[in-house]
C-alpha cells in the first residue's frame, strides 16, 4: 500500500475530501519525523511506538579496498509494534487463498 492508497482508503471509509485526508497524513509524518529528529520517543496506544535508538560507535570493514572505517555513534528512528498490532497481524489471513 502506498501513501496515495493510504488516503484514498481513508477518504472512502471517513468520508472526508481527499485533499484534507492528504494534509493530515502529511502533517503527521512531519510530525513524527520532526519529534524523532528531536530526540523524542512517540507512543501510539494500540498501535506501536516510534523509538530514536542511539548505535554505539563502531569499526567497519571495506572488503573491496582492505581498509578499516571507523563509523560514529549516530542516531537511527525504529518502530515497535505493540502487542495488540502483532497479534492482529500475526492471527490473520495474509494469503487465504494459498493451501499450507
Amino acid at each position: 500500500m502506498t501513501k496515495s492508497d493510504l488516503v484514498n482508503e481513508i477518504a472512502i471509509k471517513t468520508g472526508l475530501d481527499k485533499i484534507v485526508v492528504q494534509e493530515t497524513v502529511e502533517t503527521f509524518f512531519r510530525v513524527v519525523k520532526n519529534s524523532m529528529a528531536g530526540g523524542q520517543n512517540i507512543y501510539i496506544r494500540g498501535f506501536g511506538t516510534f523509538q530514536v535508538k542511539k548505535r554505539a560507535a563502531k569499526k567497519a570493514r571495506n572488503i573491496q579496498k582492505n581498509t578499516t572505517i571507523n563509523i560514529t555513534e549516530h542516531f537511527v528512528p525504529k518502530f515497535k509494534p505493540s502487542k495488540e498490532f502483532i497479534d492482529r497481524v500475526k492471527n490473520a489471513q495474509l494469503y487465504p487463498d494459498m493451501e499450507e
